[in-house]
């Protein structure tokens, strides 16, 4: 059998709310105790875009069309609906 190295988790505390509130300030204090690094921010940003899996050009050009449509839809929608209440309007209030 292979051995396999366990990972350390943190120890929380449930048996309180406080407890838990307190553990979890404990390892915020840890990760901020060095303060704001800009270039290690920078790579991470960098490594997290990397990740991103973009739209193709096709699907850009396609889905905007879909909502430029949509819109126009919509608004020609409201556009009649405004026009026949406007008539309505004019029918009763004369």
């Amino acid at each position: 059998m292979k051995a396999v190295a366990k990972k350390e988790l943190p120890v929380v505390a449930f048996s309180g709310r406080r407890k838990a509130i307190v553990a979890k300030k404990n390892e915020a204090d840890q990760e901020t105790a060095s303060g704001f690094n800009p270039a290690e921010f920078f790579q991470e940003t960098k490594e997290e875009l990397a990740k991103v899996v973009w739209p193709s050009r096709q699907q850009v050009i396609s889905e905007s069309l879909a909502v430029l449509s949509m819109v126009a839809l919509i608004a020609s929608l409201i556009y009649f609906i405004d026009k026949f209440f406007g008539w309505a309007a004019t029918q009763v209030f004369g």
